[in-house]
């Protein structure tokens, strides 16, 4: 597709520029005009239209390219609402006859597996929309999210001490965005603590607080963080991208972000609102 996109605007621009130049001799050697208003008027003209031109050529077979994927990730996210909704309805059923530990055990696995699944799902709409610039804001609870999102951390990091301590908080943002913001932060503590694995999470003053005892940041580094694909440690799984988005979806929505490190002694981010 992009190669021969890329070959008809070289022919078209080709084509556009020989015009200009043989309408350039038509206008002062043919038509004889010497008048430097009228030749400008003309040229101007000609540019003007020569850019509506290309640029629609340019344009035109990206949109509908970037519309085509549009529509299949909303076709996609259609047709994967029912097995998911049928996985979550099954262990349900199932959990009620449940005799044996180990097959409680497995059961757990798979609902969890099926929670992180729905996640992907409602990530994939949220880009969508997002692609569509809707209005995604909604009124919740901070506190309240943040609780749910620590329940899904403890099934996941069951070695992890994650202490609670919130307020009350009552907030209108991007909810999807905030739980990528949440889960990018908390992950990050999770990835870099070393012996003391806890992190603790404070809501107070309209401060969201979340800090780790892990491995810390000296200044250089802290300077360095949001920088796209930028990790401290290439020993860390991970693509180094989680931190330019949290900073991305705070700036658009007017969330003050901190970050308060040092090294070998832990890390504190904190979200403003």
């Amino acid at each position: 597709m992009f190669r021969s996109f890329r070959i008809n605007i070289f022919i078209y621009y080709f084509i556009t520029v020989l015009s200009f130049l043989a309408s350039s001799y038509y206008f002062t050697n043919i038509l004889k005009i010497e008048n430097m208003y009228v030749l400008s008027i003309l040229y101007l003209s000609i540019i003007i239209l020569s850019g509506i031109f290309i640029s629609k050529l340019s344009i035109d077979p990206l949109e509908k390219y970037v519309q085509n994927l549009q529509y299949l990730s909303k076709e996609t996210l259609h047709e994967l609402n029912l097995p998911i909704s049928t996985i979550v309805t099954n262990i349900q059923m199932l959990k009620k006859n449940i005799k044996f530990e180990k097959d409680t055990k497995r059961i757990n696995r798979i609902e969890n597996a099926c929670a992180m699944l729905n996640e992907r799902y409602n990530e994939l709409d949220y880009m969508i929309k997002m692609q569509s610039k809707q209005n995604i804001q909604e009124e919740l609870y901070l506190n309240e999210v943040v609780e749910k999102r620590i329940e899904f951390f403890r099934t996941i990091y069951p070695q992890f001490e994650f202490n609670l301590k919130l307020e009350n908080l009552k907030i209108k943002t991007d909810k999807i965005g905030l739980l990528k913001t949440i889960d990018n932060v908390i992950d990050n503590g999770v990835k870099y603590s070393t012996d003391l694995k806890r992190i603790d999470i404070k809501i107070k003053n309209h401060i969201l607080q979340i800090t780790d005892y892990g491995v810390g940041m000296d200044e250089v580094e802290l300077l360095q963080i949001f920088d796209r694909y930028y990790q401290s440690n290439d020993n860390i799984q991970g693509f180094g991208i989680g931190l330019n988005m949290v900073k991305r979806f705070c700036d658009k929505n007017n969330i003050k972000l901190n970050f308060l490190s040092k090294p070998n002694e832990g890390t504190t981010v904190e979200l403003i609102f």
